[in-house]
Parts: C-alpha cells; sequence; structure tokens
C-alpha cells in the first residue's frame, strides 16, 4: 500500500524515480535497488539483540527455583524487558533521526553488554533481577535503529519486503527460547547464559560497524518541536494501536508461553520452552510474508484478514484444548500476529518516511507496551482465577475489535489515499 495524497499524483511518480546512491529505482528489481550488507547488518543487528531482550521469558522458570515467585511476579519480571524496550524506542528512535541509524545501534550494542555483564556477575537479590531485566530494554529498543537502516535504502514498493527481512531479526526470541535453559541446564547455572550471550551481541557489533551504511538519502535531522508534530496527527495513533495489538501480542506471548506451558500442561522447563519455540518461529518466520502480502493486496485488508484468525485462534485456545491442539492454535495465532508485524511496517515508511526513525520508535514502543500488558493479563488473571480463560477471551476479544476498527480505518482512508496499482494500495 502506498500513501499518497490524492493531490500530489506527480509528487508520487517522481519519488518513484528518485536515486538512491546514484541508481535509479525504476525498474529496478528488490535487491538490486537497495544495500544488501546494510540490510543484513539490520536483520543480524535486530536479531541477536531481540534474542538478549527475552532471554529472561525462557529462563523465568529456572529462575523462580532460586527466587521463589508468584504468577503474577513471574508475568511482572518477563515483562519488564518489554516495559523498558517500550521506553527506549522513543528515544532510540530519536537519536536514529538525529545521529543516524548507525551510530545509534552500535551505541545500543555497547549499552546491551551491561545487562548482560551484570546479570551474569552480579545478580544476588530481586532487586537485581528487576534492573537487569529493566535495563535488557536496551536491545529491545535495536527496533527503532534497524528498521530505519534497511527501510532508508528502499523505495516505496519494496518497503513491506525490506522492513519484512530487517524485521524477521524478532527470530532471536527463538534463539532464546530454544538454547537458554539448555545452556542454563548444561552449565549449572541459567546466570552463564547472560555471559554467553555477550558473544553474539559482540560479533554483531563488529559486523554492523564494518558492513552497515548510511543511505545516501537520509533526511536532515529536525527540532523536536517538529516531532511533537507527528503525534497530533491521527494517523500516528492508529499505527500505534494496530502494533500494541500484532507486536504486543507477539513478543508477550513469546516471553509468557514457556510459563503457561509449564503451568497448565506441567511440561518441564526445557520442554516447555521447545513448545514456545514451535510458536515464536510462526511469528518471526511469517513477518516478511506479511510485508511480502501487504505490498500485493494493501497492509490494511492483510491486517483485517489478520486480526479475525487470530481472534478466533484465541477464544479457542481460551477453552484450555489438550497439549497439542493448543499448540496448533497457538502456532496459527502467532503466524496472524508476526504476519501482522510486516503489515503496520508496510505502512508506516509510506505514511511517515521522512520521519521514519522517530516514528519507528514510537509505533516500536506502542508495541512494547502492548508486549509488557499481556504478560500481566495472563499472569494476574492466572492467579486470580487458577485458570487462563479469561486471560485468553481478552486476546480473542482485543483480536477482534482490532478487525472491525480496521474496517472503519479502510473506509475512511479509501477516501483520503490514491490507491496505487504496484503497490496494491488500499
Amino acid at each position: 500500500m502506498a500513501f499518497c495524497c490524492l493531490n500530489n499524483q506527480k509528487k508520487r511518480k517522481k519519488r518513484e524515480k528518485q536515486l538512491i546512491g546514484g541508481i535509479s529505482l525504476e525498474n529496478k528489481s528488490f535487491w538490486k535497488s537497495g544495500h544488501k550488507p546494510s540490510l543484513l547488518s539490520s536483520f543480524m543487528y535486530f536479531d541477536f539483540s531481540f534474542m538478549v531482550w527475552v532471554l529472561i521469558g525462557p529462563l523465568s522458570i529456572l529462575i523462580a527455583d532460586d527466587y521463589a515467585m508468584s504468577a503474577a511476579q513471574k508475568a511482572n519480571l518477563v515483562a519488564l524487558p518489554i516495559l523498558g524496550g517500550s521506553i527506549l524506542r522513543i528515544v532510540f528512535g530519536f537519536l536514529t533521526d538525529y545521529f543516524g541509524p548507525k551510530r545509534t545501534g552500535q551505541l545500543g550494542m555497547l549499552l546491551t553488554l551491561i545487562p548482560l555483564i551484570w546479570g551474569w556477575k552480579f545478580i544476588s537479590s530481586y532487586a537485581d533481577l528487576y534492573i537487569v531485566a529493566l535495563l535488557l530494554g536496551v536491545a529491545g529498543a535495536s527496533f527503532a535503529a534497524a528498521l530505519p537502516l534497511a527501510s532508508r535504502w528502499y523505495p516505496p514498493q519494496y518497503q513491506g519486503l525490506a522492513m519484512g527481512i530487517a524485521g524477521a531479526g524478532n527470530s532471536g526470541t527463538v534463539l532464546a527460547t530454544l538454547f537458554a535453559n539448555r545452556l542454563a541446564i548444561h552449565f549449572g547455572s541459567w546466570e552463564t547464559v547472560f555471559g554467553l550471550a555477550i558473544i553474539p551481541i559482540a560479533f554483531a557489533l563488529i559486523f554492523f560497524t564494518l558492513f552497515a551504511k548510511e543511505a545516501p538519502n537520509r533526511p536532515a535531522p529536525k527540532k523536536l518541536s517538529q516531532y511533537a508534530d507527528i503525534l497530533k496527527q491521527k494517523d500516528a495513533w492508529l499505527l500505534c494501536m494496530m502494533y500494541s495489538v500484532t507486536f504486543g501480542g507477539f513478543v508477550g506471548l513469546s516471553n509468557y508461553l514457556t510459563i503457561f506451558f509449564n503451568a497448565q500442561y506441567d511440561l518441564s522447563a526445557v520442554r516447555a520452552a521447545d513448545f514456545a519455540t514451535f510458536c515464536v518461529i510462526a511469528g518471526s518466520l511469517f513477518r516478511p510474508i506479511g510485508g511480502f502480502l501487504s505490498d500485493r493486496i494493501g497492509g490494511i485488508r492483510m491486517l483485517i484478514i489478520l486480526f479475525s484468525c487470530a481472534s478466533m485462534m484465541f477464544i479457542f485456545i481460551s477453552t484450555l484444548p489438550t497439549l497439542y491442539i493448543a499448540l496448533t492454535s497457538l502456532f496459527i495465532g502467532m503466524m496472524c500476529l508476526g504476519m501482522g508485524n510486516g503489515s503496520v511496517f508496510q505502512l508506516v515508511p509510506q505514511r511517515f518516511g521522512d520521519e521514519i526513525g522517530l516514528m519507528t520508535g514510537i509505533v516500536g514502543a506502542a508495541g512494547g507496551i502492548g508486549g509488557y500488558l499481556l504478560p500481566n493479563i495472563l499472569g494476574s488473571l492466572y492467579q486470580l482465577t487458577g485458570s487462563y480463560k479469561a486471560g485468553f477471551q481478552i486476546l480473542g476479544a482485543i483480536s477482534i475489535a482490532s478487525a472491525i476498527m480496521m474496517i472503519f480505518i479502510q473506509v475512511k482512508w479509501n477516501k483520503k489515499w490514491l490507491v496505487q496499482k504496484d503497490t496494491a494500495a488500499l
């Protein structure tokens, strides 16, 4: 979908023929229109950072063996990194627009080493746990630098795919859920996992420094007062609402599913994390597909379909079916949320191309807030009722409400924005 004003058709056509790095974008394929090393650097930075960001989720069962916690306390612990990431994504979004995504990304990886070293060597109390969890939000803020680095290299007709590939770095969640508990058991300490995580972050920092490159069409930094104007636009808030459901649902469940499978089906820490990994893979790998399909049929149409499907899955899971039926339903639900992430970020750069760094931070922060609330909803209601039924019913209701909202938005935007053939706009 392309957000192009009805009165600016000529401007739109000129934009599609703009030059990036001196190469005409007209009739260029995706792989020839951008900068592959920067796209790979964005993916790697986001992937390893995302792995670190959600590290506490799969480890929470083993951590609870050393620090006894209630269901609500576990939920709060795994949600704190998401809260930290939500706050810092806005900061990183501003830094990305002002200093550039490459410098911001380098700073982010250096700061990520702080909670990893602290978690490895210096945790001795609940307070330390909560501080480390909150500081891991620095890794989650990588989103606000990685995606703009990739986005600025690609023309409007490839934004969905470019942002989807870079955003597929949320597959780092798979690394965390698959290996964190295994490494902790192998080395006899969950703290050691924090130390081991330093290795991929250091590697990503070196690779990013050597190969990432700023796009030549980087917009000039703006004043803070100019950014405030963005939040006066309803479209910005609508994009935030969309992402708080898609990404919030994905990252919230990614962090909480290990606890869910352990509590509901009495699986071991490793086994529960394996089942969570299966669901997380769906949300991660299907994100680029969501962006790709949104380029073809329109982001809003995709979101209507995906929200409706996710709603049905969550309502079904609220019946608490047998393990493998629940696993299949969660796989489909996470697939929908992952594709929804790609769909939302097919829309963002089309509408706010000149403010992509800050908008990525703002929208990403909204997604993080959704991800913070979701584990707390599930954990608190489980503690109150002894069942996950009500929690998943609420998730289903939120998803169907989002689908209905998309239908009304589609009618509004059909009147406001021009349909563009190549990008299958609204």
